[in-house]
């Protein structure tokens, strides 16, 4: 059966549907090429705020659209959260809810011996908080990087999110597993892995190890016993990882490594001490601006990126203007904004606070977006002249460029030369404008 995929969210969604493609397709089943319509369609989605909720609404109705005839199978965080909701859209056959999307296999077995057309909206879901098992994943973009998935879940429950009841308690595989994909990918030709999660710092919780420990193991590929990887070089990042899990350790373990990137992504999401306690916040400002200046003190040309949200209960004007001179004077490179939606199922909902009105939520992601405009222009101005590690990705349609980046995060180009594509090479980086630098959305 031709079977396409859709993949809506973050990096930890692509990495599963790619696991989950992978599977299909050793099974005989084929991916639909772009245009062709597809037997079954499978729209893995996201249900971090609102917005996301109605970009999967709209994907779904496009995918019909597209492919009238095809089974449609809706999977992911919106379905575990709202599988209700999704049944009733017309056109949907199957919710799957987390733990149901990696039983895709059996599901699409079934469709294939009954040759029904119309399954009518049947929903399999389970209790999320429930489940023990961890599935692990990763995906290729590209012939470069590889987005290794090695944590899943959280038990932190911030007053304002949903992804503990989407994604369920914070579990993860074994050291070990975890080097034999790494070591699988590179051999694949991945030059670049990116460690993917929900909160990756909170690693070891199932298997009694530390996320210090998977960095050191995943550090030392090359010196594995036996030798499997291939003598050429690889790199690693860490995707988004909580302050309170990001000690000083892990900074320096990174400062001296071989193979990780000078470049974190920190969630803060409020500057101000007040509204942290009101999110349910593992930490203070003070402590996330500590972790800031280690790690510029021991990487000056560090890359950092930071989660911030704006709008939520009880952020008061004053509070706000708190906020943002905070950010405002901490020297981080970019900004990841979100605007806050009220989200059913969350203590914030409970709260008799101030309730910021909807215009003034936007007009405060606008004011962060332009602060982090200037931090990135001011980043990149930085480096002109900085001699870099840059690794190419491939050529984007008839473009006469490739891009590519440096270890701190720096997107740079050159004239397309397909002897470059997946390769490393050492550069002095020149200008770039603000507008050819993209936001940084990794997780």
């Amino acid at each position: 059966m031709k079977i396409s995929f859709t993949t809506l969210g973050c990096k930890l969604n692509f990495a599963e549907s790619s696991a989950l493609g992978k599977t299909l397709i050793a099974r005989g089943h084929t991916r639909a090429e772009k245009g062709e319509e597809a037997d079954i369609c499978v729209i893995n989605t996201c249900s971090v705020t609102d917005a996301a909720d109605h970009k999967d609404r709209q994907m779904i109705h496009r995918i019909r659209r597209q492919n009238p005839h095809a089974i449609l199978i809706v999977t992911g965080c919106y379905a575990q959260l709202k599988p209700g909701e999704i049944a009733k859209i017309e056109g949907v056959d199957f919710v799957l809810g987390q733990d149901e999307k990696f039983r895709l296999e059996e599901f699409v077995e079934e469709i294939e011996k009954s040759q029904i057309s119309n399954f009518k909206s049947q929903v399999f879901t389970s209790p999320i908080r429930e489940v023990e098992d961890f599935h692990g994943a990763y995906s290729k973009d590209d012939r470069t990087r590889c987005f290794l998935k090695v944590q899943d879940g959280c038990n932190y429950f911030c007053s304002y999110c949903t992804i503990p009841l989407a994604r369920g308690k914070s579990r993860n595989p074994s050291i070990a597993t975890i080097v034999e994909q790494a070591q699988e990918a590179i051999d694949g030709g991945a030059k670049e892995i990116i460690l993917s999660g929900v909160n990756i710092g909170d690693f070891g919780r199932s298997t009694g190890e530390t996320f210090l420990g998977l960095l050191e193991s995943l550090d030392n590929l090359e010196n594995r016993t036996p030798y499997t990887v291939h003598p050429t070089p690889y790199r690693i990042r860490i995707s988004s990882c909580e302050p309170n899990l990001l000690t000083d350790e892990i900074i320096d373990f990174v400062a001296t490594s071989k193979h990780f990137a000078p470049h974190f992504h920190i969630p803060l999401q409020s500057g101000s001490n007040e509204v942290l306690k009101i999110m349910g916040r593992r930490y203070t400002r003070e402590l996330f601006a500590e972790r800031v200046h280690h790690i510029k003190t021991v990487m000056p040309h560090a890359f950092i990126g930071v989660d911030c949200m704006v709008g939520v209960r009880g952020e008061t004007a004053e509070y706000w203007e708190d906020y943002k001179a905070f950010i405002e004077s901490l020297p981080v490179s970019q900004l990841h904004v979100f605007t806050y939606s009220e989200r059913a199922n969350t203590r914030m909902l409970e709260m008799d606070l101030y309730i910021v009105p909807q215009k003034e939520r936007e007009r405060r992601s606008k004011e962060l977006h332009e602060i982090s405009a200037h931090k990135t222009a001011a980043f990149y101005a930085e480096h002109e002249g900085y001699e870099a590690t840059v690794l190419w990705e491939g050529g984007k349609g008839e473009s006469p460029l490739m891009y590519g980046w440096t270890e701190n995060y720096i997107r740079v180009s050159c004239p397309y030369d397909e002897a470059k594509v997946n390769t490393f090479e050492r550069i002095t980086v020149r200008q770039t404008a603000p507008a050819d630098i993209p936001d940084d959305t990794q997780e």
